[in-house]
């Protein structure tokens, strides 16, 4: 939290963006409650807002996205979570431009 809190300081973080992890169903279970209680610290502990944005299917559309620029097996694994997270980011600003 503490790295959390120079870096939200260092770019003058005015909004963050957690993934949230539903269900296939669109019910939450313990992941996405653990997101959710992860989201409200951040909100008390730093005071700026935080959205939770659907992450459903990102890991998957990231791997394609690896696989079809002929990224090695073992290097996906090494980036998958980075691009996972790039994707939920991307789909947020995009739903804040409409």
């Amino acid at each position: 939290m503490a790295r959390l809190g120079e870096l939200i300081k260092q770019f003058e973080v005015t909004q963050v963006v957690v993934g949230f992890p539903k269900n296939m169903n669109n019910t939450i279970g313990p992941r996405a409650e653990a997101s959710q209680k992860f989201a409200a610290l951040l909100e008390e502990v730093y005071a700026i807002p935080v959205v939770l944005w659907d992450e459903r299917l990102t890991t998957m559309a990231a791997e394609k996205m690896l696989i079809s620029a002929d990224v090695s097996r073992k290097n996906r694994k090494k980036v998958i979570d980075k691009m996972a997270a790039v994707m939920i980011l991307q789909g947020y600003l995009d739903f804040k431009k409409l």
